[in-house]
């Protein structure tokens, strides 16, 4: 049975099972192997595990002496990276995900300019002087607006006094290239699901070997730094999905996501698009429609089978005022009546087209009913 058969624009909150990734899980699920049994089974799911790392480990061109631990998830991976051993002072971005803003509440705030992008004078002004051990978080790509963060920026600051730099990268893999080699980071995060791989899944790469406290105790698996029986269906999908990254094609999404932006505006000249003049990945537009709360859009696009976001996936369902854009400065009204279009792996010009026909009837409908 078909669970969904509408058209399906969130990929930032999850993007589809690929078809490929499905078949790996589907062919595991069923098998009994234990990876810590030194059985034939238990070697053969040890095998699957370590051939999902190898492929993780060439999706971000780790080194030699490079971690990769596989997690419940990106926010399980985003708290163990701030376990970081004798961390004594955390910075995070003011646009972070919340499992790195609750995970870190005392930690300092670097503010976000109007464009999206982080303000680096304000976090070389909060370095100066440093005399603690510090670990700053930065996201590579804003999950919200799409917009890239200037992580070599950041880690060159970072490194001028002497603070370590974790990058919640979930929304950059499959859609830019990744190599924490050249990004210069000591800790990157990774999801499966924003690759086209199973729910439930992640892993945080650790560089050169740095000490990481664990949070889950128990058993010695993920090289004791987290603890109990691997997810083994869902780490062969997670590794399959990023064998199957293609940059290139992921990036002619650009072309569909502009051509949007473009009929957008020209339906609606007072339409606002955050992060407009920054650099952003292909598939990501946020917008604010004056006049049309977020819930009244996401009801009508819901009810016309269009599956779409007011931003973070994080909420529970709810309609929520974006931190993202509250951070960029936007006000009360244009975080409240914000919307995000998220393309991916098996958009089509005519999902695009059918999009911007029922938008254009919400539209048409919110104008009427102000009188405009």
């Amino acid at each position: 049975m078909e669970l969904f058969s509408g058209t399906y624009l969130d990929h930032n909150a999850t993007s589809p099972l690929r078809p490929e990734v499905l078949s790996t899980v589907q062919e595991l699920l069923g098998f009994p192997g234990n990876a810590s049994s030194i059985h034939k089974a238990g070697r053969e799911a040890r095998k699957r595990i370590e051939d999902a790392r190898a492929q993780i480990v060439k999706l971000v061109n780790a080194g030699s002496r490079d971690v990769v631990v596989f997690t419940s998830g990106a926010t399980e991976a985003n708290n163990l990276a701030l376990r970081v051993t004798n961390i004594e002072r955390v910075i995070a971005s003011s646009i972070e995900h919340p499992s790195v803003l609750q995970a870190a509440p005392d930690a300092q705030i670097i503010p976000a300019l109007p464009s999206g992008i982080i303000d680096l004078a304000a976090l070389d002004k909060m370095l100066t002087g440093n005399t603690q051990q510090t670990l700053i978080s930065v996201m590579l790509v804003n999950n919200e607006t799409g917009v890239i963060q200037p992580l070599d920026e950041v880690v060159k600051i970072a490194r001028k006094y002497g603070a370590l730099v974790h990058t919640d990268a979930v929304q950059a893999a499959g859609r830019m290239h990744l190599d924490i080699q050249a990004l210069g980071v000591d800790f990157l995060t990774l999801s499966a699901h924003k690759l086209g791989g199973p729910q439930g899944v992640g892993c945080l790469v650790i560089a050169n070997c740095l000490a990481v406290a664990p949070q889950i105790l128990g058993g010695n698996q993920e090289k004791n730094l987290r603890a109990g029986t691997e997810n083994l269906a869902g780490i062969a999908g997670f590794g399959k999905a990023a064998e199957l990254v293609d940059i290139e094609k992921y990036h002619k999404l650009g072309v569909l996501r502009d051509r949007l932006e473009k009929d957008l505006l020209a339906l609606a000249p007072n339409l606002k698009i955050f992060g407009f003049d920054a650099p952003r990945v292909h598939n990501t537009s946020m917008f604010a429609l004056p006049g049309a709360s977020s819930e009244t859009q996401l009801i009508a696009l819901d009810l016309a089978g269009i599956c779409v976001s007011n931003g973070s996936a994080c909420s529970s369902g709810t309609v929520k005022i974006s931190h993202v854009l509250k951070a960029m400065g936007a006000t009360d009204a244009e975080a409240g009546s914000s919307l995000r279009v998220s393309l991916g792996w098996n958009t089509t010009e005519k999902d695009v087209d059918y999009f911007l026909t029922k938008w254009n009837e919400m539209y048409n409908r919110v104008k009427s009913r102000l009188g405009a």
